[in-house]
């Protein structure tokens, strides 16, 4: 379960959450932390983060609106909002602007954040997975296509040879009969 080479970033602006998130999860993954959306940003730009946990209320940008502004930078990173609201619409604006995978409450359980932390890096590294085999299947199929359109001209070559032997022996042939 354990992953340490996972980096994670957690996103809080309240210091002792960012010490308690360290701690628990530290021997787990490399945990990466910011106060802000801006020392986020500069997190995201010296770490290939795979995981990003945010809380919704901070004072400058919400978690949705951080996460929102980050999406297009950085598509594949899996995001989670953390709260200790029960806001319906916060909830859809997560799923919506955001692309949030999960949104968990606050406080949070050790061991369902713990889960829902390895699970969504097992689906970053799917992902990457699925990407990287797509693109190699990609590869092969341009070469596959390559060898048949080969192939397709070197039989129609032969065809084309064959073709007009078989010409020049019926001419032969009518040649040799009126003979």
């Amino acid at each position: 379960m354990a992953t340490p080479d996972a980096h994670i970033l957690y996103v809080d602006d309240e210091e002792h959450n960012l010490t308690a998130f360290r701690a628990t999860f530290r021997r787990d993954f490399t945990v990466h932390t910011a106060i802000s959306a801006q020392a986020a940003m500069a997190v995201l730009a010296e770490h290939p983060i795979e995981v990003i946990v945010t809380d919704q209320r901070m004072p400058d940008v919400t978690g949705v609106q951080f996460l929102e502004s980050i999406r297009s930078v950085y598509p594949d990173a899996i995001r989670i909002v953390l709260t200790g609201y029960a806001d319906v619409e916060a909830i859809v604006d997560a799923i919506n602007r955001g692309g949030v995978s999960r949104y968990v409450a606050k406080p949070w359980d050790e061991n369902d954040l713990r889960m829902t932390l390895s699970s969504a890096i097992d689906t970053f590294r799917l992902r990457r997975k699925n990407a990287e085999l797509l693109e190699h299947l990609a590869r092969y199929n341009e070469e596959l296509e390559r060898t048949v359109a080969e192939r397709t001209a070197e039989l129609k070559h032969r065809s084309d040879e064959l073709e007009a032997s078989n010409r020049s022996i019926v001419e032969q042939n009518k040649q040799i009969t009126r003979l």
